[in-house]
């Protein structure tokens, strides 16, 4: 099993804006005051098609898909939450915490990619779990180790232990679960995505071990990695407020890797820490301010990571 992937599916967004649904336990998104929610998705649009212009200057395949403008689904441009590619053809489809969210659910999707040579063999489909209160948000919830068949996930209202369980006896993965949290307001809540927190590369990994409150469980997911002989490289919390874990190991011409991440989260990285990231690969950063802001998600959760086989 590879651990990175040369082709990248990506949503253009045509309504983004600040979704007031996923505001109540993503605290990293804000309110752009004084800007009309046209400009908002113009500035989006425009970081958008820049950072897909540095992936494919990279050589990473992009499939850009539009997104349309009915019905209302202001945060589409982070596919990586409702659907997951596997090598074996394999696709997952999963359930969201928002009710907006579940119309980002598009069959065409999969049309696309079959138009663009790849196999789809089966699709695994957790969403009726929405009808019993369950989520469990994609690859923005599970931090999957393809390579060393495990998967990682942050419990929170949008991970389901349950159902990320399940996943895994689906998938023939390893749990590696746990509670990551983050100050806010003085009050110490859940990360609601594993993948604000950690990243994980092919011999490397980006991880807030601070937001692991428990110690024990801090040491087992450190102590997990370290068994896969990934080189640990530690952020802050404030770094994590800057996107700094919400990174992406893809590969670009003649397979070579990158580091993928916002200009936001590359800035807010030590010299130490670039100098340990760059001896793995080369990091390739492009300013996603407005999404940023106003959805509260980066670099990641823009790009869904195709790993499915070539039709013959």
């Amino acid at each position: 099993m590879k651990q990175t992937t040369n082709t990248i599916l990506m949503i253009r967004p045509v309504a983004f804006r600040m979704n007031e649904q996923t505001a109540v336990n993503n605290y990293y998104q804000k309110v752009l005051d004084n800007l009309l929610p046209a400009t908002v998705n113009a500035k989006a649009q425009e970081e958008f098609d820049n950072f897909v212009e540095k992936l494919k200057n990279a050589g990473v395949n992009v499939i850009v898909v539009e997104d349309t403008v009915s019905p209302d689904t202001p945060d589409s441009i982070f596919p990586n939450n409702w659907i997951s590619f596997h090598e074996n053809g394999d696709v997952a489809l999963y359930p969201m915490f928002a009710e907006n969210r579940r119309m980002e659910r598009r069959e065409d999707v999969l049309d696309i990619l079959e138009d663009h040579g790849f196999e789809i063999n089966n699709i695994v489909d957790y969403t009726s779990a929405e009808e019993d209160e369950l989520f469990l948000e994609g690859t923005g919830s599970l931090l999957l180790d393809r390579e060393n068949g495990k998967a990682y996930c942050a419990l929170s209202p949008r991970a389901n232990e349950e159902l990320m369980i399940e996943f895994c006896e689906d998938f023939e993965m390893n749990p590696v679960i746990f509670e990551a949290f983050q100050t806010v307001d003085g009050e110490r809540k859940p990360i609601y995505h594993t993948n604000v927190m950690m990243c994980l590369g092919e011999t490397f990994a980006v991880i807030c071990a601070d937001s692991i409150d428990d110690a024990k469980e801090r040491k087992m997911v450190l102590d997990c990695l370290k068994s896969d002989g990934k080189e640990i490289v530690l952020i802050t919390e404030d770094q994590v407020n800057n996107f700094a874990g919400n990174m992406l190991q893809v590969r670009g011409a003649e397979d070579k890797r990158y580091l993928i991440m916002s200009a936001a989260a590359h800035q807010s990285l030590t010299k130490d820490q670039l100098t340990k990231l760059e001896k793995h690969c080369e990091i390739l950063s492009s300013s996603l301010d407005t999404i940023e802001a106003c959805g509260g998600g980066s670099a990641r959760c823009m790009m869904a990571e195709v790993f499915l086989p070539k039709a013959e």
